[in-house]
């Protein structure tokens, strides 16, 4: 058979097939590598907009308009560049564009679009669109929005006003130019896998002085009569009657249920030359038979019989154990069926961030309006999860610090409330946090234990109530944490609760050791007890290290973020709309 599915685990570990990834999407390789190859991490998902408006502006004297949609999407360095034209409906002030715009839909970045409705003249019509002059047509007016503003809403439509470009924030003054509606829908492939653990009962001996090694190869067959490999199974040294490690395949990756695959048994050698000891050819929908009927089907072997190829048929046998379809929901379907991120912060105020007043402080506050790593940390996250986040009211915290004729505390309410934790928006924590340096003095040590614990307590009361939330923790630190262990045993009793946290090292300190919190530096986390976290709920990122690497601390920060929500989802078994 030669190496063709030979891996890293010295070509007897499975290959593809395994367990169904905890990924946000249903992933593409190639595109995934792409991204991976350059430093881009975390959810990407393909997104199909369509269009649709009401009571547009009628700009033709003897008929109505004929509208068209050009969609831009905003640059990096604020510019808007144009991706996309829809087609242009006759006569109507009510038109449902048929033409969609595809988008790769980004989790830990703000995709602003513009949209621009224009009515084409009728000496045009015959003109291809993407070959239309937009200076020669009429401008009807334009809308704006992220799009996540879209995938967060439960029926993923979002209605926005349309107005002239000059009146960028619509007031009781400017002229009614009708409405735009956007939907959004995901592009998937079919979601649905069928999981199977097979095995064989008297297979031939292979090996002179032992039995054999056997591994199966299943392949798709394509329309040209080659067989693709989709998967192999983990290899079992020693057993003629082997069963496998359940294996897991997308229906539609194969074509269909009833869709030819190839199921081929191998005796392994190290060399890589394997010896085949028999196969069969069935569909999903025959192996799913095989399973309810409780029946084996004969392995046979290829044989050239003068000049023709017969099949002899082996007493070995292929059994399907285990049949059963799943379905793989994606994080924009729990988004669908209205479940929420909530945001959540806590800023150390401990002293070695230095005297807020004097310029080489970490909390200094610049007078030219220029951001500090805490307030830099705090709006680009924000600016990310407010999307997802119905109320936008976010419980702020500090720690590590002396509020007024009091005690160090580990974990008060950045606003200086007594009983309420919640500020307005991602303006009100900025303003909290602002207002905290004046009303606080700073001390120390820095303990995490009491915030995450208070995080935690908030998470399990919703989990109580049944609440569709999912909570996020962003922690801003300057330093190493004093309470390693207490804060392992917060964390890893925190791994059971529908909650991540997110944790921003900013100055000059050595954080190596804060890399133990995050899993994905080493093994997961183990608390005072021996118990180990049922999850990996943190991601830590030294804030200098991004930005030398010119990479967004928003990406590196939430990359893992919606996998580490389908992980607690799937692993209690929590559907989109239960």
């Amino acid at each position: 058979m030669g190496n063709c599915c030979s891996d890293a685990g010295g070509g007897m570990t499975a290959v593809g097939g395994t367990a169904p990834s905890t990924s946000a999407t249903n992933q593409n390789d190639a595109a995934d590598w792409y991204f991976k190859s350059r430093g881009i991490q975390g959810l990407f998902s393909q997104i199909e907009l369509s269009f649709s408006a009401t009571n547009l502006r009628d700009r033709d004297v003897f008929s109505k308009s004929d509208p068209m949609v050009v969609v831009y999407i905003q640059e990096r360095d604020g510019s808007f560049t144009e991706v996309f034209r829809t087609e242009v409906v006759l006569n109507s002030l009510n038109p449902t564009w048929i033409t969609k715009y595809t988008i790769t839909y980004q989790f830990e970045i703000v995709q602003i679009l513009l949209f621009r409705v224009f009515d084409i003249d009728t000496q045009f019509h015959n003109v291809a669109v993407k070959m239309l002059k937009l200076e020669q047509q009429q401008y009807l007016g334009e809308a704006s929005c992220a799009l996540s503003e879209i995938i967060s809403k439960p029926n993923r439509s979002l209605s926005l006003d349309l107005v002239q470009s000059e009146d960028s924030v619509p007031s009781t003054h400017s002229q009614h130019c009708g409405m735009l509606t956007v939907h959004a829908e995901e592009c998937f492939t079919s979601k649905t896998s069928a999981e199977m653990t097979l095995k064989c009962l008297n297979l031939e001996s292979k090996d002179l002085f032992s039995k054999s090694d056997p591994f199966l190869v299943i392949s798709k067959v394509v329309e040209s009569g080659i067989s693709i490999p989709v998967c192999k199974t983990e290899v079992l040294k020693n057993d003629l009657n082997p069963t496998w490690n359940p294996v897991f395949l997308n229906i539609q990756q194969l074509g269909s249920k009833d869709s030819p695959l190839v199921i081929e048994c191998f005796d392994f050698n190290s060399n890589g030359k394997h010896e085949l000891i028999g196969k069969v050819q069935k569909s999903l929908a025959d192996l799913e038979k095989l399973h309810s009927g409780r029946e084996g089907e004969n392995l046979f072997l290829p044989t050239l019989v003068g000049h023709d190829n017969q099949n002899k048929v082996l007493k070995g046998k292929l059994f399907v154990e285990k049949y059963s379809e799943t379905v793989q929901y994606t994080f924009l379907d729990y988004l669908a069926g209205g479940f929420e991120l909530n945001f959540m912060v806590a800023v150390d105020f401990t002293a070695s961030n230095g005297n807020p007043r004097l310029p080489d402080s970490l909390h200094y506050i610049d007078p030219s309006g220029r951001f500090n790593a805490y307030q830099k940390a705090i709006y680009e996250v924000g600016e990310v999860l407010q999307f997802y986040d119905a109320d936008k009211r976010f419980p702020a915290w500090g720690f590590g610090a002396r509020p007024i004729d009091g005690p160090v505390s580990h974990c008060f309410n950045l606003n200086g409330s007594s009983n309420n934790c919640e500020v307005e928006g991602i303006q009100g924590i900025m303003m909290a946090y602002t207002s905290a340096l004046f009303n606080v003095s700073l001390a120390g040590p820095t303990l995490f234990g009491h915030v995450i614990n208070r995080a935690a307590m908030i998470a399990s009361q919703s989990m109580a109530n049944d609440a569709k939330k999912y909570f996020v923790l962003l922690i801003i630190t300057d330093g190493v944490v004093t309470d390693l262990q207490e804060t392992k045993d917060a964390l890893v009793k925190a791994s059971d609760l529908p909650l991540s946290i997110l944790i921003v090292g900013v100055g000059g300190a050595d954080f190596k050791e804060m890399e133990i919190l995050d899993a994905d530096k080493g093994e997961r986390l183990e608390s005072s007890t021996g118990r180990v976290a049922s999850r990996d709920i943190v991601q830590f990122v030294p804030f200098r290290d991004v930005q030398n690497e010119g990479t967004s601390v928003v990406q590196s920060l939430l990359a893992e973020l919606p996998t580490q929500f389908l992980t607690y989802m799937r692993s209690r078994e929590i559907k989109p709309n239960s």
